[in-house]
């Protein structure tokens, strides 16, 4: 190693690619090989630039694999724990957990994934033995649950990466803004090597969590009426949701009314802002659709907006979606009438898919144009440029910004 962050990680790089590609060497090479050279945002300081730094990734141990992440994209989230507001700072972290890429190595007694393998880490599990893994209701995996603290892997609490021996925390078991990660066998999904990874890297968090919790827990029915909460990313992948599903209107309610011309692209016909009455949104809704929506997702986890999205739905049959996550001290207060007149209150959690059962299909209907993922895509940027997508993010200015990781 010279120190320069640039020439050392790309050397070890092609060093390895090298020896992989021909077989005996492989075959020597791996059970010897004990870390790689690559280049990796590192987030210092709460609020800071993240910095490009040459990161050692230690090996993948039991159940775990070792990633080369070729497309990532930034989510709110990662800017959420950025800025460290609200929550436990943990520092020094890579962050990232959108994004697509290609198996490398795995560790002992992985036997679904193999290198070369095309595949999608996501921040939750699936270890496919737990009574939620067993269940067709459920998908919050007992092991491989999220846990935002958690800065190391599970097997062993070691973190795989560090920088001149000093260990550098994890993100959400992905920490995909490197150009190599390790994460656990059962947060990965194996998909159609076909699928363009530049565009399904988006799957991995945002699109499935807004998408699913549509399809798969409002369920609208065809001809329906859908409200959405919030035309952020998560919002319009809802509104993607009931669009697919054959709704014949699609409220949008944003206090924003610059979102409403994009929202039109995902299916939204109609537009409310709250701040343009003196009365409760959820009110202006009932009375516009005649009783109320039928179905309604909140993106916002805005309290309000939860309270809202529930008492907006007609009785008799409405159901309402909770996605959105709100202040750790905030209290939803409705009166309990609304319950007994039959409205319901559902909330979910990444769109109730099972990682490693549901994405590989989520992608296929994405190859056969069932659903579209590339005007979720607004900017792209070098991993060289990481910076800029937190800014376009900060701005308000993108929904998803790709980082292609080779530049």
């Amino acid at each position: 190693r010279d120190g320069k962050h640039s020439w050392a990680g790309h050397k070890m790089q092609r060093f390895v690619s090298f020896i992989e590609d021909i077989p005996f060497l492989s075959l020597c090479c791996h059970t010897q090989l004990t870390f790689l050279l690559c280049v990796a945002a590192v987030a210092w300081e709460a609020g800071k630039p993240l910095v490009l730094e040459e990161v050692e990734v230690a090996p993948p141990q039991a159940m775990e694999v070792r990633l080369k992440i070729l497309y990532a994209s930034l989510c709110h989230t990662d800017v959420y724990f950025w800025e460290a507001k609200g929550q436990k700072p943990i520092f020094p972290r890579i962050l990232g957990h959108e994004a697509a890429g290609i198996v490398e190595s795995v560790g002992e007694g992985v036997t679904e994934l193999a290198p070369g393998d095309h595949v999608l880490p996501v921040f939750t599990g699936e270890c496919k033995e737990c009574a939620h893994c067993l269940s067709e209701e459920s998908n919050m995996c007992d092991l491989l649950r999220i846990n935002t603290d958690r800065g190391v892997m599970l097997s062993d609490g070691q973190s795989r990466f560090s920088i001149k021996g000093k260990p550098i925390n994890h993100f959400l078991g992905t920490s995909t803004f490197s150009e190599y990660t390790v994460v656990h066998s059962g947060c990965v999904a194996k998909i159609n090597p076909l699928a363009p990874l530049d565009k399904v890297c988006v799957l991995s968090c945002g699109f499935s969590t807004g998408f699913g919790a549509t399809v798969n827990v409002a369920k609208p029915t065809k001809g329906s009426t859908v409200a959405v909460f919030g035309l952020g990313a998560v919002g319009l992948a809802a509104a993607e949701g009931a669009r697919v599903s054959g709704a014949s209107r699609i409220i949008g309610v944003d206090v924003n009314p610059k979102r409403f011309e994009e929202a039109k692209k995902f299916g939204v016909n109609e537009f409310v802002n709250p701040k343009d009455y003196d009365r409760p949104v959820q009110e202006v809704i009932a009375e516009m659709t005649g009783g109320g929506a039928d179905r309604s997702v909140e993106c916002t986890g805005n309290i309000d907006a939860m309270i809202s999205a529930f008492e907006c739905v007609h009785d008799g049959w409405g159901v309402a979606v909770l996605v959105g996550v709100p202040h750790k001290d905030a209290v939803l207060k409705t009166h309990p009438v609304n319950f007994l007149n039959e409205r319901t209150l559902k909330g979910t959690f990444f769109g109730n898919y099972k990682p490693r059962s549901d994405l590989p299909s989520v992608v296929e209907r994405y190859m056969n144009k069932e659903i579209e993922l590339e005007k979720f895509i607004t900017h792209e940027v070098t991993f060289s440029e990481i910076n800029k997508a937190f800014d376009y993010m900060l701005q308000g200015a993108s929904l998803r910004c790709i980082i292609r990781m080779d530049g």
